[in-house]
């Protein structure tokens, strides 16, 4: 079956740097894009990021650009977010997904939070 764990979050200072991890199983990764959610409390739940299978397109929500990075290692399954210049309002639960077959999966989600 679908596994997506999350690893790395945690809390950091702004201006700090974080990344997280969400290592894959039970399906073929490579050929599957992949992204990153977030949900802060009271707020819905938005995409941060994107990744093509291969890797080659990636795209991001206005408020992260230039300071957030998603990247894959199809060879660990694992889909990366390189958070740095980190602001209070990044603090979330964030969860990665992937769209398989017209279902969404959902990892468990880890929590970053931004504060002095």
């Amino acid at each position: 079956q679908v596994q997506l764990v999350e690893s790395g979050g945690g809390l950091v200072q702004p201006g700090g740097s974080l990344r997280l991890s969400c290592a894959a199983s039970g399906f073929t990764f490579s050929i599957y894009a992949m992204s990153w959610y977030r949900q802060a409390p009271g707020k819905e739940r938005e995409l941060v990021a994107a990744i093509t299978g291969g890797g080659g397109i990636v795209n991001y929500r206005d408020s992260v650009k230039g300071r957030f990075t998603i990247s894959r290692d199809n060879a660990k399954n694992t889909v990366y977010l390189q958070m740095s210049s980190l602001k209070p309002e990044d603090t979330a639960v964030y969860y990665c997904k992937a769209a398989i077959n017209r279902n969404a999966y959902w990892g468990q989600g880890t929590q970053v939070t931004v504060s002095s």
